[in-house]
């Protein structure tokens, strides 16, 4: 498996019980997860984790072969080749779409960072934007860029916190669709956290419920059927 997450444990300083119980996931390779579960069920918890923004108490994560948390192991955030992307899209403003994609391209040389910049823009189509302020574009094409800056690094795992949840339901169908449509064509391993069960129909590979920090239910999205 391209991602093995193995008896995860983890509890906030000032917290009463383990926000995350054991919590084991296998990845494949280009794979799509979501993440369901209702508020403080711990899914943005296990992104963080998986991000290495928290140090779980126990447990094993490795990507792509390499162990990046157990007892003995811990790689810095900076050093895990792990893409994030916010709710709020956590663009410079006062960058340009240009200059937000290259920001993250800091092993290149000059001429390799225009080229994955210009390749990123084709991809998320938007060749246009390329001079405009993030101020300048609508929410949907924010989100593009957001995606794009993520992309051009080429992650081993790119991990998505409710990335639709600033959207009208419109623009929200759309991007998901298009979402899904690049995820696939770069074969980007991806988890995707929401409390949406549409998003998480229309993107996932397999859905996950959490409930409490434990895996309650995992499926297709077509064999899944949640309350909560």
């Amino acid at each position: 498996m391209f991602v093995c997450i193995e008896n995860l444990n983890y509890q906030y300083k000032n917290a009463n019980e383990l926000t995350i119980k054991d919590f084991s996931l296998d990845i494949g390779k280009g794979e799509i997860i979501s993440i369901l579960g209702e508020s403080g069920s711990g899914k943005s918890t296990i992104l963080r984790l998986l991000a290495g923004l928290e140090v779980p108490l126990s447990g094993n994560i490795s990507i792509d072969g390499k162990q990046i948390v157990d007892n003995r192991h811990f790689i810095a955030p900076e050093k895990r080749e792990v893409g994030l992307v916010f709710q709020d899209y956590a663009l410079f403003p006062h960058m340009t779409v240009e200059k937000n994609i290259k920001f993250g391209l800091r092993k290149m040389t000059r001429q390799q960072k225009q080229s994955r910049m210009d390749e990123m823009l084709v991809l998320v189509n938007l060749s246009e934007y390329r001079n405009r302020y993030p101020y300048e574009l609508s929410g949907g094409q924010q989100q593009r860029v957001a995606l794009a800056r993520a992309l051009a690094p080429n992650p081993s795992l790119l991990l998505f916190d409710e990335p639709f949840s600033n959207l009208d339901a419109n623009l929200q169908y759309k991007i998901r669709e298009d979402l899904r449509k690049i995820l696939k064509k770069t074969g980007t391993t991806s988890i995707f956290v929401t409390h949406d069960q549409n998003d998480a129909r229309a993107l996932a590979d397999r859905m996950i419920f959490l409930r409490k920090g434990k895996i309650e239910k995992i499926g297709k999205p077509c064999d899944m059927l949640v309350h909560y």
